[in-house]
């Protein structure tokens, strides 16, 4: 077993976004591994090109996902909905390590299946920042391992192809176990995109910031991506506004409870989500 020593985080030009997202979000933490430092392996960590493999060490982590089920909902799971559950489970975070330092510095990180780990049990991924993309006016546009992009399209560009490098081999090693065809599984990673770093925006106080990006970031035209962001808004007994949005794909969490779809979901209708917005969970 190859457990990091306890080390400060890298410095890197992405660092200061990993630990503001910790600072409102104490569930992840990112820690950047130095030039030469060994990724954490044994001891719950998986290389997240491990799981692109798809052989034991995708069974592993699905195994916890299938143990979690049995324990919370007493009935086993087909094996693809707990592929989809894994999936989710890793996905979400892994968006974050790209988005969040867009969103906050408008720096966007490469992050390659083999430079990032992920001990779920913990909240902690690793990731190796070997270079990003950044405007031209970025005080790091000229630090070794920039790449200076000219405007603010071109760096959701830079988004959009980071994120679609890091899942689409993450993608090919849960897909058999999914029974989804290619198009389910980028409106799959689209919804991770979008969900996640419009809940992280809540945190941070700049929720609407987030969804008018999140809506240039994915129009509807950009593949692989399926669909657009999703947000609308719909109007409470009172005339308030309540934002929701549409998922492009579904978790399959009502195949465990029928009676309790998620409320983006496309099975929810709206006088179910008006309510439950307006109660809360």
């Amino acid at each position: 077993m190859t457990v990091p020593a306890m080390l400060p985080d890298v410095a890197s030009p992405v660092t200061a976004a990993y630990t503001r997202l910790t600072e409102v979000f104490s569930g992840l933490r990112i820690r950047e591994l130095a030039d030469g430092e060994q990724a954490p392996s044994g001891g719950g960590w998986v290389g997240a090109s491990d799981l692109a493999g798809g052989g034991p060490a995708l069974d592993a982590f699905l195994a916890w996902d299938n143990a979690q089920v049995l324990r919370d909902y007493g009935q086993q799971a087909r094996p693809d909905v707990i592929a989809s559950f894994g999936l989710h489970r890793y996905a979400w975070p892994a968006c974050l390590l790209i988005t969040v330092p867009w969103f906050l510095l408008r720096r966007v990180p490469r992050a390659p299946v083999q430079d990032v780990a992920f001990q779920r049990a913990l909240g902690t991924m690793t990731v190796r920042v070997r270079d990003f993309s950044c405007l031209p006016d970025d005080p790091a546009a000229q630090l070794p391992g920039a790449r200076v992009v000219p405007d603010e399209e071109a760096l959701r560009g830079e988004v959009r192809a980071a994120v679609a490098e890091h899942l689409e081999p993450v993608l090919d090693g849960f897909g058999p176990r999914m029974r989804r065809g290619k198009r389910a599984l980028w409106g799959m990673a689209t919804d991770e995109i979008v969900e996640g770093l419009w809940y992280v925006a809540h945190l941070l106080g700049e929720e609407q910031r987030a969804v008018t990006e999140l809506e240039r970031l994915l129009p509807g035209s950009t593949k692989p991506y399926v669909g657009t962001a999703g947000f609308r808004e719909l109007t409470g007994p009172d005339g308030e506004p309540l934002p929701t949005r549409d998922r492009a794909s579904c978790c399959l969490f009502y195949t465990l409870r029928p009676e309790d779809t998620c409320v983006t979901c496309p099975r929810t209708c709206d006088a179910d989500r008006v309510e439950r917005l307006r109660t809360g969970p």
